[in-house]
């Protein structure tokens, strides 16, 4: 993820801007799956909310305030993510966070911390410092645990004064029930395949590699440009699922541990479709023609690359990981002879 995802207005996340501004309430759900801009509406809602001079399309992007979001520096704005994700998009952590960090006391976290969500509960119930409300954006949301979500509830049905929440998900499944009933849900709208295309091209993403990175991310274009900063070579994509059936490690050498078995997933996915009958959505069909899993294989192979996901940052060598996933991946892809 990087925060030029937020800096340039797809064509889609501008309409979804305006059709949101449109409607009344305090508390949005924005959710859907990953790479359709959850993170990109959420803070555009919050630029238009706080806005000095917003219009029906959204925030003006010269005022004062629309400045002090640019500049993380927003006295009235809350972003409540995990750690990582913090550091990763350029949002400063709390004094005390960070210098726990600092220190070594702890490594940054990937949940969204209880701490902070009493601090954003805080914040929620402090008069305004600009005068045109408050925001809390929470995302990713489905990294509050049990704890920080029943933080949030009283707060949520019941805000001081005039505070909007937006909370982002790729993943709503995953929220206590009473989050999701206090919100009112967005479905995130898919680009069509032009928009996305030329979106895509207008990040400087080769004209040569736009329809291989979209299908490699299931037509999810903030995913295909992630894919396109990755350093990976998008030919390579193509050529995966052999490599995988001859176990050649090599072929993903520079590929992350997630990488790999988010690869993998919809390499079976596309495998578990064929045999059904359906269209492969991730590869070309000639890619994954004569490979021989067995369903009984694939169904396996699902459930254990849903294993290894909830591992895959643990401090494990990296090498010695690379060489199971591929080698659990040979032996899945020639399961039907």
């Amino acid at each position: 993820m990087t925060d030029a995802l937020s800096a340039t207005a797809a064509p889609w996340i501008q309409a979804q801007t305006t059709l949101l501004l449109a409607q009344r309430g305090h508390a949005w759900l924005l959710q859907g799956p990953s790479g359709l801009g959850q993170y990109s509406l959420a803070l555009s809602l919050a630029r238009a909310w706080l806005c000095e001079h917003a219009t029906p399309a959204g925030a003006c992007g010269q005022c004062g305030s629309c400045h002090a979001i640019d500049v993380r520096t927003h006295a009235d704005l809350c972003m409540l993510m995990p750690e990582t994700t913090m550091l990763e998009l350029g949002w400063p952590l709390s004094e005390k966070a960070q210098g726990e960090i600092d220190d070594k006391k702890r490594k940054a976290s990937k949940e969204i911390r209880v701490d902070a969500m009493r601090d954003a509960v805080e914040f929620a119930q402090r008069t305004s410092a600009r005068g045109r409300g408050k925001v809390v954006v929470v995302f990713p949301a489905e990294n509050m645990n049990n704890i920080t979500a029943n933080a949030l509830l009283k707060t949520l049905e019941e805000p001081v004064g005039n505070v909007k929440f937006v909370l982002a998900s790729e993943s709503a499944h995953q929220l206590l029930p009473t989050i999701r009933s206090r919100c009112i849900g967005h479905t995130m709208v898919w680009p069509d395949a032009d928009q996305a295309k030329a979106w895509l091209r207008s990040m400087e993403v080769p004209a040569n590699q736009v329809d291989g990175l979209l299908q490699a991310t299931g037509g999810r274009p903030e995913d295909a440009l992630l894919f396109a900063q990755s350093g990976r070579d998008p030919s390579s994509w193509g050529a995966f699922p052999k490599a995988m059936a001859r176990g050649d490690v090599f072929a993903v050498k520079d590929w992350t541990a997630p990488q790999v078995i988010d690869a993998q997933h919809k390499l079976c996915h596309d495998l578990m479709a064929v045999r059904a009958g359906a269209t492969p959505r991730f590869f070309p069909t000639k890619e994954i023609t004569g490979l021989t899993a067995s369903s009984q294989a694939l169904a396996a192979w699902s459930k254990a690359l849903s294993q290894a996901m909830k591992s895959m940052d643990h401090p494990f060598n990296a090498g010695l990981m690379l060489e199971a996933l591929v080698g659990q991946a040979q032996t899945t892809l020639n399961s039907g002879h």
